[in-house]
Parts: structure tokens; sequence; C-alpha cells
């Protein structure tokens, strides 16, 4: 058995997309995975599979979460090892960085012209790194006023969803 992290996209936000701990984890059960465990109410699973394709894995983990909530629940999932990276670069990345930090996590990698042009977006008040399937935001003091967010990243790159960098870095010590 393996253990795997799954980032689930646009849970709890509004009326219409409620997804409790207590009903991913029944669902994330249903789907035949074991050992799960959530963290904060914001979609994050760690389990226990056989399986090895994360296309599969997410897969069936969105087949679970639609038919348990009855919308769509885009899923991204991450091995321990893969986490560990993520974190470590946000590490290394906001080393000299004051303000705030965001992960934005890819079910795909972009290739690496792709992740340039997203890349080119820096400007002296915002760094953006693309490292594998992790796009790091280094903004100001505010993530509102950013000028390159989540939706950006998606515009550009596909399915994403999107950390703070304590999420990432709690996950790192609590799952990776």
């Amino acid at each position: 058995m393996a253990t795997y992290v799954a980032f689930l996209r646009a849970i709890n936000l509004g009326a219409n997309r409620k997804f409790p701990k207590g009903a991913i984890v029944a669902a994330t059960e249903a789907a035949g995975f074991g050992d799960v465990e959530t963290y904060i109410n914001t979609g994050n699973v760690r389990f226990d599979t056989a399986m090895r394709s994360r296309a599969r894995i997410e897969a069936a983990l969105e087949q679970a979460y639609r038919e348990s909530q009855g919308f769509e629940v885009p899923t991204i999932v991450f091995t321990r090892a893969e986490l560990r990276r993520v974190a470590d670069d946000a590490d290394r990345l906001a080393a000299d960085h004051a303000g705030r930090h965001y992960v934005s996590l890819l079910k795909d990698e972009p290739s690496a012209a792709t992740a340039r042009v997203l890349e080119e977006r820096s400007s002296e008040q915002e760094r953006v790194h693309v490292e594998g399937r992790a796009v790091h935001l280094l903004v100001g003091e505010s993530y509102l006023g950013a000028s390159t967010s989540n939706v950006a990243v998606e515009r550009l790159l596909g399915v994403a969803t999107n950390r703070n960098v304590t999420v990432i870095r709690a996950l790192r010590e609590k799952w990776g």
C-alpha cells in the first residue's frame, strides 16, 4: 500500500458546494481507499491504496465525490515525496520574501514553454515560480490584490487548486 495526498478543488465555497470532512472521509472509503484522514475543511485528504496510477486514483475519487455530493470535485493527487518536495521548494523560494505565499497545485505538469509564459508575469511586487506540478505565487500583503492568482494559473495551465504555504508546510509535517 502506498500513501497519497489528494487536494480537492472548489469545495465549501458558497451554499451549493458544501463537502464536510466526515462526508469526504466516507466517500473516500466508499471508493475503496483506506486509512483516510482529512486536514482542515479545505479539501486535504490522506489515504492508502494499492493503486499506482495517479490518473486512476484521481478518476476513482472524482467519481466517488460526484456520487456522494452531486457535483464535480476536481481532485489533484500527490505522493508523500511530491508533497515534501513542494513544501521544500516553498521554503527555498520564499527565503527572502516577506509577503504572502500561495501554491497552486496542478493536475498536470505544464510544458517548459507554458511554465515560462506564466513565470514571465513576475514583477518587483510579485514572483511566480513553476516547479513541476506546483506554481508558487509570492505576492505582497494581499492575495486578493495580486495580478496572478489561481484563476490566472488555471487559464494557462489547466485544473489547479490553491493553498497557502502554511497549509502546505503543515501537511508536510503531518503527512509528508
